[in-house]
Order: structure tokens, then C-alpha cells, then sequence
């Protein structure tokens, strides 16, 4: 803690203390299960059945990977999955800032009837046939946008955008205008490059949210040449418990053939997950600096 923490009060000692105390749970909360599903993830699943694996494989396999990328439509599914991801995320990004842009203007007319109306998309929803209807009729079922052009907008990142913006000096707009600029220049070249941070926490949110989305394609998209990634694994799970609960429903010679098993349905769903989390963590590095800015929006106001 250095030398500095010697030269605070006993209570100060002791809320920096829990608060090291805390933070050092809530980090091994999250590592140590995932440490544990790697590791079930590289083990047998036959083996791992047994129990006894915590952080580490007792036994090295690739066998469930191997298992998950024998899939012949594996490839078009991570297309798919990339397509929305980067798609998705820079119209999105774009088209919010945009918009947040527009609205954090106090002379805009009807600006605060604009922000209700937006607010109250928060709270309220149409439901799921509604919108399964609604996307019917704009012939976005069984289409490739249906990824892309529903969550173009996002309430909540619209009000993170204005809140950003909102805290820019307003000088910076007026002398761009005495040299030229129109709103959407401004746009451009100012506002864009100054948000960096805000962008950077809002794209990663929403690449997070397309890569591991398993919905739309389940329930809106039949052609398999459509489906994502996240929701081709989650298909291929679902068959291998329903494999395993047949055979071990049966008799004979198929007790045989589950004892020759030894991908399981937990091994595989393992297997899966640090399959859809690994390019999030590849990515997360490159935006950290950023994010770790970007939480602090709206947290202090001029």
C-alpha cells in the first residue's frame, strides 16, 4: 500500500483495508470460475465426470474442440457472427452518437418531448409476437439485417452519448462555426475525435452483446447459413444432451457405445463458452485504456 498508507488515521487504515478486502473477492469471484471452466474445457469430459478438477486439467485434450469445429457449417456461422459484430457495432455507435448529438442541443425545439419518448422505450415493450410481427412485416425474418438494423439505436447508449457530449465545451462548437463549420462537420471532426473513451466503452458493450447474442438467430432466422456462432453452439449442445440422455435412456449395446463417449454435455457447453468469450478477451486489451475512462462519464458536471 506504500508509505502513504501509514500516515492515515485509523479509520481511514481500516476502510482502505476492506476496501482492498473487497475488491480482491469480487476479482477472485470472477477468475477462479473461469479458470475452472477452462480447465474443464482442455479435460475429457468422461474424466472430468470423476471430479477433482478445479483450476488445472487433470488430463490435456482438444477433444471437445475438436468436437465443436467438426461442425461443417462452423465457418459460415463465425462469418455471420463477425458480420454483425463489426456491422452492427459501427452503424450503431455512429447512428447513436449522431442522434445524442442532436439531442443534447438545449435549443433543439421539443428536445425534453424527444428524451421522454426515448426514455419511455426503456420501460415499456411491445412483447415478443409484436415484435416477431413487426419484423415479419418489414422482411427482416430470415435475413442477415435482422442482426443489424433492430438494434441501431439503444436507448441507453444514446443517454451515455449526450451525457459526454453535454460535458464538452461549448467554445470548441462556436469557434468551429466562426471558421466554416456546418453541424455535421462538427460532428466529424470534433465531437468524434474528443469521445474517443465514450465510443470505445460503447462499441465494446455492443460487440459483446452481438457476439454472444443466441436469440435473434434462434427465433427469427430458420436458413442455417444465417445462423451465428453463438447460436450454433448453443443448437449443438442442446443435440449432444439430447444424444446423451437417448443413450443412456437405452439398453445393451449403446451403454457400450456411451462408455466410448468422452465428450459430455457440460465438457462441450465449456468448451463453447471459452469458444464465444476468447475474441472478446483478444479485443479487450486494445480497448482498456479507454474504458477505464469512459466509466467515469457523467460522473463530474462543470
Amino acid at each position: 500500500m506504500g508509505s502513504e498508507f501509514y500516515k492515515l488515521s485509523s479509520g481511514e487504515k481500516l476502510f482502505k483495508v476492506i476496501n482492498y478486502v473487497v475488491i480482491i473477492v469480487l476479482c477472485l469471484s470472477i477468475i477462479l470460475p473461469f479458470l475452472n471452466i477452462v480447465a474443464l474445457a482442455f479435460n475429457p469430459g468422461k474424466d472430468a465426470e470423476k471430479g477433482g478438477i478445479f483450476f488445472w486439467p487433470r488430463m490435456w485434450s482438444l477433444d471437445n474442440f475438436n468436437h465443436a469445429f467438426q461442425t461443417a457449417s462452423i465457418g459460415t456461422a463465425f462469418s455471420v457472427s463477425l458480420f454483425r459484430t463489426v456491422v452492427g457495432t459501427a452503424a450503431s455507435v455512429f447512428l447513436t452518437a449522431m442522434a445524442a448529438y442532436a439531442l443534447k442541443s438545449k435549443t433543439l425545439p421539443g428536445g425534453k418531448f424527444f428524451m421522454m419518448l426515448i426514455f419511455f422505450t426503456m420501460l415499456f415493450g411491445g412483447g415478443i409476437i409484436p415484435y416477431y410481427m413487426l419484423l415479419k412485416s418489414l422482411h427482416l425474418t430470415n435475413n442477415i439485417w435482422v442482426y443489424v438494423i433492430p438494434s441501431l439505436y439503444s436507448a441507453w447508449n444514446l443517454i451515455i452519448f449526450r451525457t459526454f457530449f453535454q460535458q464538452l465545451h461549448p467554445s470548441l462548437e462556436e469557434s468551429a462555426r466562426i471558421d466554416g463549420y456546418n453541424d455535421f462537420t462538427i460532428f466529424l471532426r470534433i465531437i468524434m475525435p474528443l469521445s474517443r473513451p465514450v465510443i470505445a466503452v460503447i462499441s465494446l458493450f455492443s460487440a459483446v452483446g452481438h457476439w454472444n447474442d443466441w436469440f435473434t438467430g434462434a427465433f427469427f432466422i430458420r436458413k442455417e447459413s444465417l445462423r451465428p456462432l453463438s447460436t450454433l453452439l448453443q443448437e449443438m449442445l442442446m443435440s449432444a444432451e439430447a444424444m446423451r440422455d437417448t443413450l443412456n435412456q437405452s439398453a445393451g449395446v449403446k451403454y457400450e457405445m456411451l462408455e466410448k463417449i468422452q465428450i459430455t454435455s457440460n465438457s462441450l457447453k465449456m468448451a463453447t463458452i471459452v469458444i464465444v468469450v476468447t475474441p472478446i478477451i483478444l479485443i479487450y486489451p486494445f480497448v482498456q485504456k479507454y474504458f477505464a475512462k469512459g466509466v467515469m462519464i457523467g460522473s463530474m458536471k462543470e
